[in-house]
């Protein structure tokens, strides 16, 4: 049994490049894998490993500067869903691209998992997801408005030229782990808005303390690793992933003839070049062969 801890801190790290070392090097003599993300703004990541080596890798980054209220969300599974360990350094631990947007300002009002359904259940409340389109796609809260965005970029410009539809009413949003809703909820105050509220914790914490026979969520929550989706409980759900744009494909999509196996899916078959797809049919070549030989091939 392996922990899977998905985590986030807005912080200021004046030289993030010096802290990479240090923690690439504490998660690899743990045994945990995943990837990590380390920005002047702070840290965001999913890890996986045994308890002990994510306790560890938890504690490291705890010790960081602005890190010791760090909140995590953690699910367990029967296998490691990531092939190897990665920490990079990024510009923003979500991008957003407005440079003007500061989480560590101010945030919209947290909302507790146990009173989100009363929030969103209130005709005068509008419920936005903040999700790029492939994850709502598969999942969602009823009666959520979908933006229809590919990347989370895109959300401001999509409230620029939607934000009259929703005049005089307050606006509840949500994302996977609620590290999206830091910033969207902090560029709608400085929009001028006043009600702006957010699902603490994000989807996965509401799925693990909401039991399904009162719960609002509709479908599975697409997560980034090996596991392609949750459902409540945050069980493992019954999706794989595109190998070329790792979007979810459910059965039917892999019944379509535009799906190839790690080749193309019918929402990206249009997507990539021909020399594109001939280094996907050989990374699905590799994986084949890693796989007759038990081993697990990383560009998999």
């Amino acid at each position: 049994m392996f922990i899977v801890a998905a985590l986030y801190q807005f912080t200021r790290f004046p030289d993030p490049a010096s802290l990479r070392p240090g923690l690439l090097e504490v998660c690899l003599s743990n045994g945990v894998r995943g990837s990590v993300l380390i920005a002047r703004e702070g840290i965001n990541g999913t890890i996986a490993g045994p308890r002990a080596g994510v306790d560890a890798v938890l504690a490291a980054v705890r010790a960081l500067p602005g890190c010791e209220g760090l909140e995590w969300k953690e699910s367990r599974v029967d296998r490691l869903p990531f092939g190897r360990m990665k920490v990079r350094l990024k510009r923003e631990i979500v991008t957003m691209g407005q440079p003007d947007v500061d989480p560590l300002a101010r945030v919209g009002n947290y909302v507790l998992p146990k009173d989100w359904n009363a929030l969103i259940s209130d005709p005068e409340t509008v419920v936005i997801d903040t999700r790029n389109d492939y994850e709502v796609a598969i999942g969602t809260f009823r009666g959520a408005v979908d933006p229809g965005t590919r990347a989370f970029g895109e959300f401001p410009d999509w409230w620029k030229a939607n934000h009259e539809r929703f005049a005089g009413k307050r606006i509840a949003m949500f994302c996977t782990g609620g590290i999206r809703c830091e910033k969207s909820t902090n560029y709608l105050l400085g929009q001028g808005l006043n009600e702006v509220y957010h699902l603490k914790g994000g989807i996965l914490k509401y799925l693990e303390d909401v039991p399904e026979a009162t719960s609002l969520w509709q479908g599975e929550c697409f997560v980034f690793d090996d596991r392609v989706s949750v459902g409540h409980g945050l069980k493992p759900g019954g999706l794989a992933s595109c190998g070329a744009c790792r979007r979810p494909v459910a059965d039917a999509d892999q019944r379509h003839p535009d799906y190839e196996a790690g080749v193309s899916c019918p929402a990206c078959v249009n997507e990539y070049s021909q020399t594109d797809r001939a280094r996907f049919r050989e990374r699905q070549h590799q994986m084949r062969l890693a796989a007759e030989r038990g081993a697990r091939h990383l560009g998999g």
